[in-house]
């Protein structure tokens, strides 16, 4: 996929995501889509967006909204969490979910990830969203860096107890915003093609004019 090439200014819209990563994600789709991100909430865990997408849903009768969730190991497939949270979605509202994980949607851009991570591209993931662990996996990726500030930023000391390293957020948000493209990334990975289908179509309906996503 690429940028809409009509000339209608981009459509301004609120979001809200998980963390600060995932605001991240949720602007460079955006843009790409023809989108303009005017605010941006959340940041404070799923929890947080939960209680909050009613709020959202009747805020997107009066303006666009693209909110955007893990699916994690709550629910079985992203369409179920849709019904769970949102049943009757305001038009104007795009609620999308990441399979299992935004990381997933990282992933999938191969060629990217491993010249951002320092490692072969033959060891990113030809099926990401199949992951059980998306954020894991990424991890274990860096821990095979050849970049030794890739491995200290990103992969947890053994006796931190955390998960990840105390740069990793900044490290994904760096990669985000610099080598990701997520229309090649969208090839393998359905969960995010139909992301920007949505978002391409929240674009279209706005202004009237059409969002032609095509091959890069």
């Amino acid at each position: 996929m690429r940028p809409h090439s009509h000339r209608a200014s981009p459509v301004p819209v609120c979001g809200a995501a998980e963390g600060l990563a995932d605001q991240a994600v949720l602007r460079r789709l955006s843009l790409l889509s023809g989108l303009l991100p005017t605010a941006v909430y959340g940041g404070y865990g799923k929890a947080y967006l939960r209680d909050r997408i009613r709020g959202y849903n009747a805020a997107a009768r009066h303006a666009s909204w693209f909110v955007l969730v893990d699916l994690n190991d709550d629910f079985e497939c992203p369409p179920k969490l849709l019904q769970s949270w949102l049943p009757h979605p305001a038009p104007a509202m795009c609620l999308r979910v990441a399979v299992r994980k935004v990381e997933a949607w990282l992933l999938a851009d191969g060629k990217a990830i491993a010249a951002f991570l320092g490692v072969p591209p033959s060891r990113a993931p030809q099926d990401p969203d199949s992951l059980a662990n998306p954020k894991r996996e990424m991890v274990d990726l860096a821990r095979r860096s050849r970049r030794r500030r890739i491995r200290d930023d990103m992969v947890p000391r053994p006796t931190s107890g955390r998960v990840v390293g105390d740069n990793y957020t900044a490290r994904i948000i760096e990669f985000v915003t610099t080598l990701w493209r997520p229309e090649r990334a969208a090839t393998r990975s359905p969960s995010l093609e139909r992301c920007l289908r949505a978002l391409c179509l929240l674009a279209r309906t706005a202004h009237g004019s059409p969002c032609s996503p095509q091959p890069h």
